[in-house]
């Protein structure tokens, strides 16, 4: 390779042959120059040196001439190089001259050029010729040489690039740096090309050769800062122009234009880095966004379960209950697939980060993905505690209807039998009496007395059904007190008129000596056999509440128990109506007249007749309502055993199919879009599988709606099912956002399905517990089994990688991403940051003009809105930092 020359060394000796070799070509020793070409070559040589040479304020009239010192070949040769050449010799003699030359020459070698027959002495001499070569080597060195398109030399390297740059354009085809440019159409192209505004290309024309030229040559001059270097004369009128020239003015266009690519890729990285930067952030801010209206849920729902005020009626309290499984069903649902759907995002976006080189994201304060779980656990915790409060409340309420109903009752019971007592027990009528009357009046009130004493356990079951309603916070308990006391203190009063009544019947029995013993032993058996009657009446008509039909059954017993007993009973009331047909066979053997009233109790053979009649009548319709509880549990009976039988099944189902997808992460089967695929459908399966979910949901509510509340047929509640639905749903989301990100993985690490494979393999056989994670131990019998030598320290350096969180495991994902780490193709910070730079021309800061100029209208404003002012004294009013902004880009985020 000609560009790769070592510097020789060059006594001046050396140069006196009149011709010279350039590193691109060799001139033939024995012809001479065409002097169209020379013509050419003096024209563009010294235009290309002035435009160098203008720069330290000086330029060259005659190329010739003006070089013969050396001094400004030395300047000439500082300013394109940018580097210090030896103090010229300030003499103005020959030898002068010739050091001053050999000085330039020296420093022209020491660039990696060979110098075949140029001289010092031929320059000081004036020889055209031999200037025009040193120029031209000048300009191969400095102007073209590093010009290389797909490892070309610099020559065909510049040609390419011409080629490419106007091969869409008509009427244009560069073979070649003479006859290819003639017509000035390739000229006007390669400006076309990079700067559409400067020429209008349509109306060109092929015929107009020194039109286009001259077009060309006013652009360049005027909005390039390329000099005029040639004539368009020259090059139409000339059959061959000369192709150094050509060449050197072709190269002020490639270094024109370069260092506009150079911007227009740096931007593109910088637009490439922006565009993952906001997308990054669009993430970030959509999960702040989702974990907040979730918490924010969760917040204003845990109140509303934590409220356990209790209703008073038990409509209000099924309306609550209506009102849970409305939020079970209907309102929580999507709030778990939220969630899910949180966490996956908050996964996929660490992975986007990871592969793109960028820091982990961390959360607001609060809304971490353990702070979301764990106020979830909080609203569950609450949620369960409230259905049970729920349940219970409404067992109390129906036991207080319950025990309310049988309270009015016992007290309408007692109040009837207590009415106009009082009135009877302050009767004077003793006072009036017969003798007859008075014994009549004393076998009454005994008889009234043991009436009173029956009722006693009456008004004692009323008392303790009325402190049973008090302990159960019965809701109308003011009002049932009321009437508890009030039957209460009419109690005390019964007894205390009764026993004044006695007092006043005592104090007048010895006046009374005769009494009706038939009367008086029929009152004192019809008044305990009515009693008896009447609480038969009163159980036979008892409400009762069950709740299993054990229980039933057990009423059923004692129901046919009392039964058992009522022949006995029917002897009593034979027994009592034997006593009234001995006083009528009495009154009738003695002629007596029967006044037909008992002096000593209310009862009539009749009333015991009725009430009799009455119990038989209600012994039957007490077999019917029982039989109906029976009916009524054993329906029950086959709701619990229905609901059992299906979450029986469900329950299983789900725990083998959380066991199936913890398989499936440990399990290499196909390529991961074959595996994304078959979670798919096993995720579809999951979801047609709601159906039955569903159908147990309507069995349990068919259960709470009749009051079931136990089942001894399985040990799965509906609670049960719920969790473990909604940990399948979580689990299989999970697994798939799992899959997908190995699949971002993989494509963004460049890995192939057979390496993630032989990755998995390896995981798989050191994952001793099947549970898609390496001890520390196996994590470390891994690397060594894959080559690696390791120590403690570099151990421990690998563990802070692949656990950063310290949990103790290596999950898959860490290992895929140690595993490729080290040939990750991401962009870095260095590079942003020398992208900023070629966009800034090499400054240490960046305008705002020119990141609108460079960058698109989007990315522009984005950069400007974030970069910090430039604080350095170099930089004009409104510079901005690109250096602290690159760096910012990678560090940690500010969401």
């Amino acid at each position: 390779d000609r560009s790769t020359l070592q510097p020789q060394p060059h006594p001046s000796h050396l140069f006196r042959e009149h011709q010279y070799m350039s590193p691109e070509d060799e001139w033939d020793r024995d012809l001479l120059l065409d002097p169209a070409w020379e013509k050419q070559q003096r024209k563009t040589f010294t235009a290309w040196c002035n435009s160098h040479l203008r720069k330290a304020g000086t330029q060259i009239e005659n190329i010739e001439d003006d070089f013969r010192n050396g001094l400004k070949l030395m300047l000439l040769l500082e300013v394109i190089s940018g580097e210090r050449l030896p103090k010229p010799d300030k003499g103005k003699m020959r030898f002068h001259k010739i050091a001053n030359v050999n000085k330039a020459l020296d420093f022209i070698c020491s660039k990696g050029v060979k110098l075949v027959s140029i001289g010092a002495e031929e320059i000081v001499d004036g020889n055209t010729k031999m200037t025009l070569g040193m120029i031209w080597t000048i300009i191969l060195r400095f102007a073209i040489q590093d010009i290389s398109v797909e490892e070309t030399s610099a020559k065909e390297g510049l040609l390419l690039w011409c080629q490419r740059k106007t091969a869409p354009y008509r009427n244009v085809n560069v073979q070649n740096f003479h006859i290819s440019w003639k017509d000035g159409l390739a000229l006007c192209a390669l400006i076309h090309r990079h700067r559409p505004d400067l020429i209008d290309y349509s109306k060109l024309r092929k015929d107009d050769p020194i039109g286009n030229l001259n077009t060309a040559f006013e652009v360049a001059e005027k909005y390039l800062d390329i000099p005029k270097m040639l004539d368009a004369e020259d090059i139409v009128n000339t059959p061959k122009p000369d192709e150094k020239a050509i060449m050197t003015y072709v190269s002020c266009f490639y270094h024109a234009f370069a260092g506009a690519e150079q911007a227009e890729t740096a931007a593109n990285r910088i637009c490439k880095v922006l565009a993952v930067n906001q997308e990054n952030e669009k993430l970030m801010e959509e999960y702040e966004k989702l974990a907040s209206e979730l918490l924010e849920w969760i917040r204003k729902t845990i109140p509303w379960l934590e409220n356990r005020m209790a209703e008073q009626q038990m409509r209000a309290m099924q309306q609550k209950l209506e009102d849970f499984r409305d939020y079970r069903r209907i309102h929580k649902p999507p709030r778990v697939q939220e969630k899910c759907q949180l966490e996956i995002n908050f996964n996929t976006l660490q992975t986007k980060l990871r592969l793109s080189n960028r820091p982990a994201f961390m959360p607001s304060e609060g809304k971490m993905v353990s702070d979301i779980a764990n106020a979830w656990k909080g609203l569950e915790q609450v949620e369960k505690g409230y259905e049970e409060w729920l349940l219970t409340e409404i067992r109390r309420l129906e036991r207080l209807d319950h025990l309310a109903e049988k309270f009015k009752q016992k007290c309408s019971l007692h109040q009837s039998w207590t009415s106009g007592k009082e009135e009877l027990l302050s009767m004077k009528d003793y006072e009036s009496a017969s003798l007859m009357e008075i014994r009549a009046l004393m076998r009454k009130h005994e008889a009234f007395e043991s009436d009173l004493a029956a009722h006693q356990d009456r008004v004692e079951q009323i008392a303790a059904i009325a402190q049973e309603l008090n302990e159960l916070d019965y809701h109308d308990a003011s009002s049932v007190n009321a009437r508890c006391q009030g039957i209460c203190d009419q109690w005390d009063n019964l007894g205390t008129l009764t026993q004044k009544r006695r007092d006043s019947l005592e104090r007048v029995e010895k006046l009374w000596e005769t009494i009706d013993q038939l009367y008086l032993e029929f009152a004192k058996r019809a008044a305990p056999f009515n009693n008896w009657m009447d609480g038969a009446m009163e159980d036979l008509q008892d409400m009762f509440i069950v709740h299993s039909t054990e229980e039933i059954h057990s009423l059923i017993t004692a129901h046919d128990q009392f039964k058992a007993t009522l022949p006995e009973a029917d002897k009593e009331r034979m027994a009592t109506m034997g006593i009234q047909s001995e006083i009528v066979k009495i009154a009738q053997t003695y002629g007596i007249k029967l006044s037909g009233v008992n002096p000593y109790t209310n009862l009539s053979p009749q009333d015991i007749t009725n009430k009799w009649e009455a119990v038989k009548h209600l012994v039957p319709l007490r077999d019917q309502m029982l039989q109906e509880e029976v009916a009524r549990q054993q329906a029950n009976e086959r709701l619990r055993r229905q609901f059992a039988a299906q979450a029986n099944i469900i329950g299983p189902w789900i725990q083998t199919k959380m066991e199936e997808i913890g398989h499936v992460s440990v399990d290499i089967a196909g390529s991961l879009e074959e595996q994304m695929n078959n979670l798919k459908q096993y995720e579809q399966n999951i979801i047609n599988y709601k159906c039955n979910i569903d159908k147990l949901e309507g069995d349990h509510q068919l259960s709470q709606e009749s009051l079931i509340f136990d089942n001894k047929h399985t040990n799965y509640t509906m609670e049960h099912i719920r969790v473990g639905w909604e940990q399948l749903l979580t689990t299989i989301a999970r697994t798939i956002n799992e899959v997908e990100n190995q699949i971002l993985t993989r494509d963004a690490k460049g890995i192939s399905q057979e390496q993630l494979n032989e990755f998995r393999a390896s995981f798989n056989h050191f994952d001793r517990k099947r549970n898609g994670m390496m001890d520390p131990d196996d994590f470390r019998a891994c690397l060594i089994s894959m080559g690696y030598d390791l120590g403690e320290v570099e151990f421990a350096r690998i563990m802070t990688l692949v656990d950063s969180n310290n949990t103790g495991v290596v999950t898959f994902q860490a290992f895929i991403d140690f595993m490729t780490r080290e040939t990750a193709e991401t962009d870095t910070a260095d590079q942003v940051m020398a992208s900023f730079k070629i966009l800034a021309s090499d400054k240490a800061y960046i305008t705002v003009d020119e990141l609108r100029r460079e960058l698109p209208a989007e990315q522009a404003e984005y950069c400007i809105s974030r970069m910090t002012r430039y604080i350095g004294a170099d930089g004009p009013a409104g510079a901005l930092d690109y250096i602290s902004f690159s760096s910012a880009l990678y560090g940690e985020s500010d969401l």
